[in-house]
C-alpha cells in the first residue's frame, strides 16, 4: 500500500456534497468526490468513464484541517444565453483562506500515476468549483509502506505563515482529521459523497463511512520558551 498526500490551498474553496435548486452550499472540509474528481481531470479521465472511476474510488480517503478559513456568501446572477432573460438568482457558498491535507491509500501503480498527473496534468486542478484555483501546487508527497493515519500524522503543518504566527505560543497544534472507517472503528458517521459516476446526465454517489479524530502536529512557529532566570545562570 502507498498514500498520496495533497495540499489544499486557495482564495476560495466550496465542496458541496448535495446542493439545492439554486442554493449551493459547502462542506467544512473537502469531499472525496471533490478530491476524486480533480486527480480523474488531472490524469485525463473524461466525465462518462465509470470503469476508470472505479479504481479511484476504491482508494482509501482522509483529511486534516490544518487551517479552517471562514465560510463566505456570494450571491450570483446569470442570463439565458438564447433568450436573454435572467435566471433566478443563485446563493452559492465557499470556504476563505482555508488549507487541508488530503490523503488517499490504495495501490501504488495508481497513486504514483495520478501523483506524476498533478505534475503535469491534462485539465487543471480547483479546490472543487472550477473558479476556484489552488494557490500552490497541489501534489506533496508520494510514501510507501505507510498508513493513512500515519500520513496524516507525519506531513507538516500546512497552514499559511500568518496563521501560524497565531499560534506561536503553542509547540504542538491539535489539528481534526476526518478519514474512512475501518473495522476497528465503531462510531463512525455517514456522507453521501462516494463517487460512482461524474456522467452529466446522471451523477451519482453513495454513502461512505467518516470518523472524527485529532493528531498533535508540531508547531514550526513555536516561539521558544524564555527562561526567566536564564540571566542569572549565564552571570553565576
Amino acid at each position: 500500500m502507498s498514500v498520496l498526500t495533497l495540499r489544499l490551498a486557495g482564495p476560495l474553496q466550496s465542496w458541496g456534497a448535495s446542493a439545492r435548486f439554486t442554493r449551493r452550499t459547502t462542506e467544512s472540509a473537502p469531499t472525496k468526490s471533490g478530491v476524486i474528481g480533480m486527480l480523474a481531470a488531472a490524469s485525463g479521465t473524461e466525465r462518462g468513464d465509470d470503469e476508470a472511476l472505479v479504481s479511484l474510488g476504491a482508494l482509501r480517503f482522509g483529511v486534516r484541517i490544518d487551517q479552517p478559513g471562514t465560510r463566505v456568501r456570494d450571491f450570483q446572477t446569470a442570463h439565458h444565453s438564447v433568450t436573454g432573460t435572467s435566471m433566478p438568482l443563485s446563493e452559492r457558498f465557499y470556504l476563505a483562506d482555508a488549507v487541508f491535507v488530503a490523503a488517499l491509500e490504495g495501490d501504488g501503480a495508481l497513486l504514483a500515476a495520478l501523483h506524476a498527473a498533478l505534475r503535469k496534468p491534462v485539465y487543471p486542478p480547483f479546490l472543487g468549483r472550477r473558479s476556484c484555483p489552488p494557490a500552490h501546487p497541489v501534489e506533496l508527497g508520494l510514501y510507501d509502506g505507510i498508513s493513512l493515519d500515519q500520513a496524516l500524522t507525519d506531513e507538516p503543518w500546512q497552514a499559511a505563515s500568518w496563521y501560524r504566527r497565531q499560534h506561536r505560543r503553542e509547540a504542538t497544534v491539535t489539528l481534526v482529521v476526518l478519514r474512512e472507517a475501518d473495522e476497528d472503528d465503531h462510531d463512525a458517521d455517514f456522507q453521501r459523497d462516494q463517487p460512482l459516476s461524474f456522467a452529466a446526465e446522471h451523477r451519482r454517489h453513495a454513502l461512505r463511512t467518516v470518523v472524527n479524530r485529532t493528531v498533535d502536529i508540531p508547531n514550526p512557529a513555536a516561539a521558544p520558551r524564555h527562561d526567566p532566570f536564564e540571566a542569572l545562570k549565564e552571570s553565576a
